[in-house]
């Protein structure tokens, strides 16, 4: 990399401290890390523990994967890095031999190794492939799915999870475009969306008019959202009792996941809602540590103006009789 500049020296990780002082590593502890995009999160924990913990760590993006192993080097032996989704995180436990682990984080938003590299597609500044898979190598891409998708679905999609009002407008705009000729590069698709917007929302727009359309495509994609759900119902009972996980969330729709999911736990009782008495027997497998979600502090949002949607939630494994640990 002579002559580069390393994208992991550049990248700036969000609510690091937060994250650390919620999840207080120690030596001789074990944490996982299911997105540990160029190593900030993981790095700071190993610092935290003074390099004596360890750490799994999984990514989808193999591009990141290689710059995280760089910055931890140092922590060889240590260390352990797995080319997985966070929501097969238990493949990565179980191939290690940890039952449980002391502390878990997630951060949901994109890296900017992505958003800063046109050929990922990921950006609507920046021409490119139409592409948005964090793993290039699985799945459709962003370009299959507005070329082939009828327009209920791709208005669902910018709908529910670009939650841009526009959705169905949008929707109609590229499915007319893409009978002249196959949407493919990310200027053409950001294109096709501002033209959607009316003129005077176009002006008035504080974002980009296709800032929630390509979130939505990316989220699509990557299928988030499913992750998400999967990786929650089972993290719970790998956390050790006084493990705490926290969990970073850039968009609404994946915040509210975490509180409910947060919540649920915490009440214990599974019985239906209109019934009078717990039956179940089932105990608080969980204690919110956040009542509310923690923001970027004013001074991190001034110089990461990324960080402001970040929302960050965390919540402490309970012992076996609904008791803290």
């Amino acid at each position: 990399m002579t002559g580069e500049t390393d994208p992991a020296s550049i990248h700036t990780t969000v609510l690091l401290q937060e994250v650390i002082d919620w999840l207080r590593p120690k030596p001789g502890g074990r944490y996982l890390d299911g997105t540990l995009g160029m190593g900030g999160h993981g790095l700071a924990l190993m610092q935290a523990a003074g390099g004596k913990a360890e750490l799994a760590g999984l990514d989808r993006d193999q591009e990141a994967l290689g710059h995280a192993r760089r910055r931890l080097e140092e922590f060889a032996g240590r260390v352990h890095l797995f080319h997985l989704p966070f929501s097969r995180f238990e493949e990565a436990l179980d191939e290690l031999g940890w039952d449980k682990v002391d502390g878990a984080v997630l951060d949901l938003g994109v890296s900017s190794l992505q958003l800063d590299e046109a050929e990922r597609g990921f950006s609507f500044i920046h021409d490119g492939p139409l592409d948005m898979r964090m793993d290039n190598e699985s799945g459709p891409s962003a370009a299959d799915l507005v070329n082939t998708l009828k327009h209920g679905d791709l208005a669902r999609i910018i709908r529910t999870m670009g939650e841009d009002p526009l959705a169905g407008k949008i929707a109609s705009a590229i499915l007319k475009a893409r009978e002249k000729e196959a949407i493919t590069r990310t200027l053409q698709l950001a294109e096709i969306v501002r033209l959607a917007y009316p003129p005077k929302m176009r002006h008035t727009a504080r974002n980009h008019p296709a800032t929630r359309t390509f979130q939505g495509l990316r989220m699509a994609v990557n299928r988030e959202t499913e992750e998400l759900n999967n990786y929650l119902e089972t993290i719970v009972g790998r956390l050790n009792p006084g493990a705490r996980l926290a969990i970073i969330s850039f968009h609404s729709l994946e915040d509210r996941v975490v509180k409910h999911t947060f919540r649920d736990g915490a009440k214990g009782c599974k019985c239906p809602p209109h019934q009078l008495h717990c039956t179940c027997g089932s105990v608080p497998e969980v204690k919110v540590l956040t009542k509310k979600p923690q923001y970027p502090s004013e001074a991190e949002m001034a110089v990461n103006p990324r960080s402001r949607s970040a929302k960050l939630r965390v919540a402490e494994r309970l012992g076996p009789d609904g008791e803290q640990a």
